[in-house]
């Protein structure tokens, strides 16, 4: 189990931004077989074949076609996170200080953001003889670079009691010092400076402020992992491990793993999991396949799509946020997640579907359900679903601390949860 869970915190460094998750994706799936295709070019696909697709840089759908006719089955995952992005012009020189304007990004437990070494990673556009055609380049300077410093308690005396925070104003990272010589576009020249550039030659990017410590192992019997973005790199790297473990030569029907993203913000961009998007690649695989849109329309009908993202642990210290009568833990097993407000997916044959498969081979499962008088998450599968009607199921590893900079799981959950997609993947 260690060395799958190394894999995991390797997989996370790799991933400081959407774009580099798609890109340790597609790296893992190209040595694991799989052809990479392109959206814009037409598709010649072969029975048993293995193929990747990328969209828009920051989502991607893996899949595998079987020899013959079968079950359809999805799985999803999202490739983003919460965190800090920079505005277009983020310098802001006050006092001597250099320091950037940001935004957030996603829902955020801003003070775990506080005096912690930050990165800077994504992608930055640089000019071209056609303006239609920019030369994109991704980036990860792999060091510390910025910092939120805290007001110090002898400032600020009700910090315990209140600490409330405004982004705006309390979350800009420190960048530099330079008195009176800092130039105005401090920033611009220092990126152009690293990238060998002219400053004249960035036109634009999207660039975001990461927490740069890594993830570890901790707990007397180093049963916990501390880490950033377990929320939502432990279903992406889960999915992975499935579609990869396909065996193409017994596989009857097509199997698919989606990655989205911008499910932090809602889904509802050309590359989330609210777009045409899925749809589209469905289409595109059963015409390419051979089979008709009809064919395709009755797979979807008699299919199954596993939506995977994060799940709320119960916490010792707080035991009475959970319901009463659910009450998942670190180191229970994978959670399956229900809401009547179905912003959960699940219906009464889906929980029974991945119930049964969990009882089948021994994966421990636990049941997530929110408390009646408080407002609970949602993920991708509910909106995923309405556009691809495929009957659903929310699951997912329990978390402690889901949205601050660095969040806790228990190893064992990530192991079952893998062991669950290889099942639904067979």
């Amino acid at each position: 189990m260690k060395k799958d869970l190394t894999e995991l915190l390797r997989f996370i460094g790799e991933s400081p931004t959407p774009y580099h998750t798609v890109m340790a994706a597609a790296k893992r799936l190209v040595k694991a077989g799989f052809a990479e295709l392109d959206l814009s070019e037409n598709w010649q696909l072969q029975p048993g074949g293995r193929y990747f697709v990328k969209v828009f840089d920051s989502t991607l759908l893996a899949f595998a076609l079987g020899k013959g006719d079968g079950p359809l089955r999805i799985a999803a995952a999202h490739t983003d996170f919460p965190c800090f992005r920079l505005k277009p012009q983020p310098e802001i020189v006050k006092e001597g200080y250099g320091i950037l304007n940001v935004e957030k990004y996603g829902g955020m437990m801003l003070r775990t953001w506080l005096d912690r070494p930050l990165g800077v990673a994504g992608k930055v556009a640089l000019r071209t003889a056609d303006p239609f055609r920019p030369k994109v380049q991704l980036v990860d300077f792999r060091r510390p670079l910025l910092t939120i410093p805290s007001l110090a308690i002898h400032m600020d005396r009700e910090v315990n009691d209140e600490g409330k925070l405004n982004v705006q104003k309390d979350m800009l990272p420190l960048a530099t010092m330079g008195g009176d010589d800092l130039s105005a576009e401090y920033f611009h020249a220092w990126l152009a400076e690293e990238l060998h550039v002219a400053p004249s030659a960035i036109l634009s990017y999207e660039l975001s402020a990461y927490p740069c410590e890594e993830g570890t192992f901790c707990g007397l019997q180093e049963e916990f992992i501390s880490s950033p973005r377990l929320d939502n790199l432990t279903s992406v790297v889960s999915c992975l491990a499935g579609i990869k473990s396909i065996d193409t030569e017994k596989l009857q029907g097509l199997r698919l793993a989606a990655f989205f993203d911008n499910e932090e913000v809602g889904s509802q961009t050309k590359q989330g999991a609210g777009s045409a998007v899925l749809m589209q690649v469905l289409e595109r695989i059963y015409l390419a396949w051979g089979k008709s849109r009809e064919k395709m329309l009755c797979d979807i009908a008699g299919g199954f799509m596993l939506s995977v993202d994060v799940a709320h642990a119960l916490h010792p210290n707080f035991a009475d946020k959970c319901d009463p009568s659910h009450k998942p833990v670190l180191g229970g097993g994978v959670v399956l997640k229900q809401a009547a407000s179905q912003s959960y997916a699940g219906d009464t044959e889906a929980v029974a579907m991945v119930r049964g498969l969990c009882e089948a081979h021994d994966i421990p499962w636990q049941h997530f359900v929110n408390r009646s008088d408080s407002r609970g998450g949602s993920t991708l599968g509910s909106i995923a679903s309405t556009l691809v009607p495929l009957r659903t199921m929310d699951v997912g590893v329990p978390l402690l601390a889901m949205h601050s900079a660095r969040e806790t799981m228990h190893g064992a959950d990530q192991e079952a949860l893998v062991k669950l997609l290889k099942e639904v993947f067979y």
